[in-house]
């Protein structure tokens, strides 16, 4: 399992990783292992300004549908176009080619009440 150490992670399994004034949004690859084969992403709040923890879409794998949670408060600029031909990216690659959203964080987004990797590796191991 990947935990990469340059991405903060939520306690409902997304990451976030900033790039200078901008930030990707996806889910971590124990979310993908745990899901399985991932059908189809909707996000539907591309434009739109969400506060953390708001939902910004949804992930269907072939028996269920989940929602996907705002790590931070800010604008949802851009979704991965390329999900829509090839879903499974969030499988195989889901810190690279599979992130979902590019967003605008808040000025005030807070980071720091984020988990980081160990943090992270300890939630899942419980």
């Amino acid at each position: 399992m990947n935990f990469p150490e340059n991405v903060k992670y939520t306690k409902e399994h997304e990451w976030i990783r900033l790039e200078g004034d901008v930030a990707y949004v996806g889910i971590t690859d124990y979310a993908q292992a745990q899901l399985g084969d991932i059908v189809f992403v909707d996000i539907q709040a591309e434009g739109e300004t969400l506060a953390a923890d708001e939902v910004f879409g949804t992930i269907e794998v072939v028996k269920t549908i989940s929602d996907l949670f705002l790590p931070v408060g800010g604008e949802i600029l851009e979704q991965n176009e390329a999900l829509a031909d090839q879903p499974e990216l969030v499988n195989k690659d889901p810190y690279g080619e599979g992130w979902l959203i590019k967003m605008k964080p808040d000025a005030d987004a807070d980071f720091d009440s984020l988990l980081d990797a160990a943090a992270y590796k300890a939630l899942i191991n419980d």
